[in-house]
């Protein structure tokens, strides 16, 4: 079944349905980093998203993508961090049931938080049981949509617009950094950032602060690809390992540094 992969035009109709739901979050400079860097960077602040992160906008705009009688059958995601709060939280706004699968390991104010928008908490024991599989499970068992935290076209198309606001807002730029965890924030970064003019180059900063950062500085640039070596990560093919290649056939230089999916996203 070949995977649906999204656009720009999905990021901008991520965009328009976000308006009004999702913070227009600032992007700020710094005056000691430019100086310390050589650089004119810029700051875009995720942390002062909806829930603390820009996870909300991917589930928000996930579960908007879904019609009428979709969302009257909830929801179902696995996470143990900030996609479990988004998807309750976006779950609670429109009136949603959602279900999310978390290990039983989990940060009990992570498991607290994600009750606290009124979302069921299942359980799972991350050593020797799948979350993929039980959270396709539940989902057929409900007739629930099951939203994962970062290879779905609509999560990545929602997380595509922090980078959009952040080139509308600074113009265009030499380079590009984004926080890589499971792929879905880089790969809606590589989106926007393509199909803007000059495109900007990306690289992926593997568990750093959740921020966008770019720069001016025609002196700092990302490092050599590793996305355009065809292995081990074409075999993969997730939807976010697709976007990069098709961001680098379009003369993007994509270079995230790390190619690990981490089941605590």
């Amino acid at each position: 079944m070949p995977l649906n992969i999204p656009t720009f035009d999905d990021v901008l109709t991520a965009a328009a349905r976000l308006a009004g739901l999702a913070h227009r979050t600032p992007v700020l400079t710094s005056r000691t980093f430019n100086e310390l860097t050589g650089a004119e960077v810029f700051f875009k602040c995720e942390n002062f998203q909806r829930g603390g992160a820009f996870k909300f906008r991917g589930a928000m705009n996930a579960l908007l993508a879904l019609d009428i009688s979709a969302r009257a059958r909830g929801v179902v995601a696995y996470s143990s961090g900030n996609h479990a709060q988004a998807l309750a939280y976006a779950a609670a706004i429109k009136g949603v049931k959602a279900t999310i699968i978390m290990p039983r390991d989990a940060p009990e104010l992570k498991v607290r938080a994600t009750r606290g928008y009124g979302a069921e908490v299942i359980f799972y024991d991350r050593y020797s049981e799948n979350r993929e599989e039980i959270g396709r499970r539940i989902a057929a068992e409900r007739g629930a949509a099951l939203i994962p935290p970062y290879d779905h076209p609509d999560v990545i198309a929602g997380q595509g617009t922090a980078t959009l606001e952040l080139i509308q807002e600074a113009g265009s730029l030499d380079a590009l950094y984004v926080c890589l965890g499971g792929g879905g924030l880089l790969a809606g970064a590589a989106l926007a950032a393509a199909a803007s003019r000059p495109p900007a180059g990306s690289s992926g900063l593997n568990r750093r602060p959740a921020m966008m950062v770019s720069n001016r500085s025609p002196g700092v640039r990302s490092s050599p690809s590793r996305c355009r070596n065809p292995s081990p990560m074409a075999r993969s093919s997730p939807i976010w390992v697709r976007i990069i290649f098709l961001s680098s056939a379009t003369r993007l230089p994509l270079s995230p540094r790390s190619a690990t999916t981490r089941s605590s996203k």
